[in-house]
């Protein structure tokens, strides 16, 4: 398995800008400090999914970001990304690990317990959790409480971030909790600034997780 830092973990929107706009708020996001990305489009054909997957991955290697693909590990494997992420109806993870092999990193969303004992069973590296907060982005989210949330960073030995409608307003609601990191998407994909609000969220975190 590759080695990542999991502290402050982009999940990037493209929804409503050009795509120069998009990758520039990417640089500027990786140029603030996110420590890991992933590239998430729903709507995109896998044509155009992996012709921008090859710009931002330049963007990414550029910064030494692994960059992780949203649900297609097909994409993951054409542009030789450094990671997969996988929902719960997406392929399992014990296929995609079959697939990709042992130096891909994997991750997975759990809401549960049980999910994320599976994932942690089947050869994901870290797990995503949430909603912890309601979302803006299209994905369809279920809240999960920060007691779930405890719970699973407890029983797993694997990273475990914390997901969902997270920003520098709100993310007090996960001190003392053996997170390893957070998911942010809103909070810089829709800030004015998205340099200076990652460095900003990215020293709260690395506050937040000191405690």
């Amino acid at each position: 398995m590759k080695r990542f830092d999991p502290t402050l973990y982009f999940i990037t929107d493209s929804t409503g800008f050009s795509q120069d706009e998009f990758l520039y708020k990417i640089e500027q996001a990786l140029e603030g400090g996110v420590t890991l990305l992933q590239l998430r489009e729903k709507e995109k054909s896998t044509m155009e999914y992996i012709d921008l997957a090859c710009k931002v991955h330049n963007l990414t290697k550029k910064y030494n970001v692994p960059l992780i693909i949203d649900d297609r590990v097909d994409v993951a494997l054409a542009v030789n990304s450094e990671g997969v992420h996988l929902g719960q109806s997406d392929m399992p993870v014990c296929t995609a690990r079959k697939i990709l092999g042992s130096d891909y990193i994997i991750g997975a969303t759990a809401k549960t317990v049980l999910q994320a004992q599976k994932a942690y069973s089947e050869g994901a590296d870290y797990l995503g959790v949430g909603a912890i907060y309601p979302t803006t982005t299209k994905v369809k989210t279920i809240i999960t409480s920060t007691q779930t949330l405890s719970d699973i960073a407890d029983t797993v030995p694997i990273p475990v971030n914390a997901i969902g409608g997270l920003n520098k307003d709100n993310i007090d609601i996960l001190k003392g909790i053996g997170i390893s990191g957070i998911c942010v998407v809103s909070a810089i994909m829709k800030a004015s600034d998205p340099k200076v609000e990652t460095e900003i969220l990215l020293k709260m975190t690395k506050n937040l997780l000191s405690i």
